[in-house]
């Protein structure tokens, strides 16, 4: 089992609430990416989502995890994984994607005229990767915090979790902008393969409504709130039909972080995928 966590400073983090219990049952791995939490940095000016998938290959055979793998990807994770088992599909006996990214999200919302007006800006994140090396992230950590929480890119209550990747911010920080940098490129590449087999699929969606202050932080109305959810759905009954074995849950009571609002049911989809890899 490996987790792949999405566009954010977390790294193996991410899956706190859920590692443990899977692994009674099967052997987890979860990994920071290149420049993330405990990981060393790359020296490459950005992170594609190809380069991902190789690290990620690399690190399995050096620490002589034997495939094949369930992958489980959240958000930015789920095209990774897409693009993971596109370069490496013997390895791969099944997916989980966690309110996973589209290859065609940005497009379908732009048709159904639901793009964020506001789109957040990543200055703060910029400022503080450059600022790193003398120490001041550290200084402004709580600022950090709360900026990350207001931006969705550090959605958790975790007060260990936050410690944690607080800790690492000024590592993390020029590393998840990399990843950021590519995000286009490595949403192209993950296009190019939807077509995952015999290979069973669960895909978790989170259906909680935004909140008044999240709409108006992106520019949106209630009612454009609504149909962009729509449109999230729609892509992701889109994943669930990438293989014959496909199962699409919706949860109403998670937002983004499925993982933190409802660790229960992403270890059910899991530990669905991981019995019927088992009766093959």
């Amino acid at each position: 089992m490996i987790f792949e966590s999405g566009l954010d400073i977390h790294g193996s983090l991410s899956w706190s609430l859920v590692h443990d219990e899977i692994a009674r049952s099967t052997r987890a791995c979860a990994y920071s990416r290149a420049g993330i939490m405990w990981s060393d940095p790359r020296d490459q000016p950005q992170t594609t989502g190809k380069m991902i998938a190789n690290d990620l290959h690399q690190v399995l055979l050096t620490a002589h995890e034997p495939p094949p793998y369930i992958l489980v990807g959240h958000s930015l994770g789920g095209p990774y994984i897409m693009i993971y088992t596109k370069y490496f599909p013997s390895d791969v006996a099944g997916l989980v994607f966690v309110d996973a990214s589209h290859p065609d999200q940005f497009e379908r919302f732009d048709a159904a005229q639901v793009s964020p007006k506001n789109r957040p800006s990543l200055s703060f994140y910029k400022a503080g990767a450059a600022l790193a090396r003398i120490g001041i992230v550290r200084v402004v950590a709580p600022v950090l915090a709360r900026s990350a929480r207001r931006r969705g890119l550090l959605q958790t209550q975790l007060g260990q979790v936050i410690d944690a990747v607080l800790a690492f911010a000024p590592i993390s920080l020029g590393s998840m902008l990399k990843e950021n940098e590519s995000l286009d490129q490595t949403l192209l590449e993950a296009g190019t393969f939807r077509q995952l087999g015999y290979r069973p699929v669960f895909v978790l969606t989170a259906m909680a409504p935004q909140s008044e202050a999240e709409l108006a932080q992106f520019g949106m109305t209630p009612e454009e709130g609504r149909r962009r959810q729509e449109v999230w759905k729609s892509l992701h009954d889109d994943q669930a039909k990438w293989t014959s074995q496909g199962e699409h849950q919706l949860i109403p009571d998670a937002h983004h972080y499925v993982q933190f609002d409802r660790p229960d049911l992403v270890i059910a989809a899991v530990l669905s995928i991981l019995d019927k890899v088992r009766k093959k």
